[in-house]
């Protein structure tokens, strides 16, 4: 079952958040910032929103989608930032539903597109995106601190 996570099951998300990070090599995470940054997308707020899925009353997935906009097809859009289904849970179609969803509700909020970015090296993921009527780009991602 998918639900909007709440300033209350938010606490309930954190792990799996903490996961999630751990899985992509972030250092020094920490429950408190994640609680403070997670918490903006609970409500109805206009940044966006993330979504949980539960399985016999436990969170074993949540996705998250900011909302930004692209110059190039003068749109708001909406990016699935984080997508992320416990090892032991994988290969159900969590992930499809929790995508599908955030798709629905980027539409419903006026968004031209929904998309995302994995890493290269992630190959259960792009398994997965590549089953889907999602287009692949070619693109390439780049970072620049500040």
């Amino acid at each position: 079952m998918i639900e909007q996570v709440s300033e209350e099951s938010l606490k309930e998300v954190l792990p799996l958040i903490r996961a999630y990070q751990e899985f992509y090599g972030v250092q020094n995470v920490c429950d408190k910032k994640n609680f403070e940054f997670f918490s903006r997308f609970s409500g109805a707020s206009e940044l966006g929103r993330q979504f949980l899925f539960r399985e016999h009353e436990k969170v074993v997935g949540f996705a998250t989608v900011y909302f930004t906009f692209n110059s190039t097809i003068t749109s708001k859009i909406a990016v699935l930032n984080d997508l992320y289904t416990l090892p032991h849970s994988r290969g159900n179609g969590i992930g499809r539903k929790l995508i599908e969803h955030c798709r629905e509700f980027a539409k419903n909020n006026g968004a031209a597109r929904l998309q995302w970015v994995t890493a290269q090296d992630n190959e259960s993921a792009q398994k997965l995106y590549d089953s889907m009527a999602a287009g692949k780009s070619t693109w390439h991602f780049y970072t620049y601190n500040t």
